[in-house]
């Protein structure tokens, strides 16, 4: 598979059309490729709780437009927040284990690559930070 602009731009499209206005493309290569790997759409005001992942940390990528990943302790407080652009200073992060977290869109068109180890969980409701 090629990533180019012609699947951004589809990827990108179908993100604007979906309530959640977000969605993402699997880059796996067969269904018993047990990683996450996917390209994920989001344009601004998706809505994505402060989350964690307690089996696998979590590498972001830029691929367009802008984002931030916004990082919190166990009570809710904001610890960073990193601006993600193509050919800024940062392009990514990895998230450790555990990390409560959320990325916002700041602009329209935006993609991220995200990776995780170990096949997809949904988010458990102790792995939603509600404040």
């Amino acid at each position: 598979m090629t990533i180019n602009s012609e699947l951004l731009d589809e990827l990108t499209a179908r993100a604007k059309e979906s309530p959640r206005l977000r969605m993402n493309r699997d880059m796996r290569t067969s269904a018993q490729d047990s990683s996450q790997r996917m390209l994920n759409a989001i344009e601004p005001g998706t809505k994505l709780p402060i989350h964690r992942h307690r089996k696998s940390s979590e590498s972001c990528l830029i691929v367009r437009g802008a984002a931030e990943e916004i990082l919190y302790d166990d009570q809710g407080r904001e610890t960073d927040r990193i601006l993600l652009r193509p050919g800024s200073d940062c392009v990514g992060l990895n998230i450790p284990a555990g990390t409560w977290h959320k990325i916002i869109s700041l602009e329209p068109g935006t993609v991220i690559f995200e990776a995780k180890d170990g096949p997809y969980e949904p988010v458990s409701p102790e792995d939603i930070l509600t404040l």
